[in-house]
């Protein structure tokens, strides 16, 4: 009996996606156009970025105004006050505040740094 296999299949094709694109559907097209069937079983790996694209969460960094707190850390730190701020309306706890770096528990109970919030690859602002 062979062992279990793993494969890593890159699909191209997707278009840049804006909010409240159909994700599911452009994905499966590219798996379509890419002739990549998929099979029970197979995992499907998609960056957290393209899904909170899809979803809408963007936000313009002129409508936040940092708390006290936020300002606080920022100043300690050399970040955005608005950019802590996010992270801290996306987080449930903070996990540890140390060297410039929030890690948090956000409200889907997931723990990473910034809860999930950047600002790389998106529109300035």
């Amino acid at each position: 009996m062979l062992p279990p296999e793993i494969r890593l299949i890159g699909i191209t094709g997707i278009p840049e996606i804006e909010a409240g694109d159909p994700l599911a559907e452009l994905l499966s097209a590219a798996l379509d156009r890419c002739a990549v069937g998929c099979v029970p079983g197979d995992v499907l790996v998609v960056a957290q970025k393209v899904v909170s694209k899809a979803e809408g969460r963007l936000v313009e960094l002129d409508s936040i105004e940092p708390g006290e707190p936020a300002r606080a850390w920022a100043a300690a730190h050399g970040k955005d006050p608005r950019m802590v701020e996010l992270v801290l309306r996306e987080s449930r706890r903070v996990v540890r505040m140390d060297r410039g770096r929030l890690i948090v528990e956000t409200r889907q109970g997931y723990v990473c740094a910034n809860a999930g919030v950047v600002a790389s690859s998106t529109p300035r602002g």
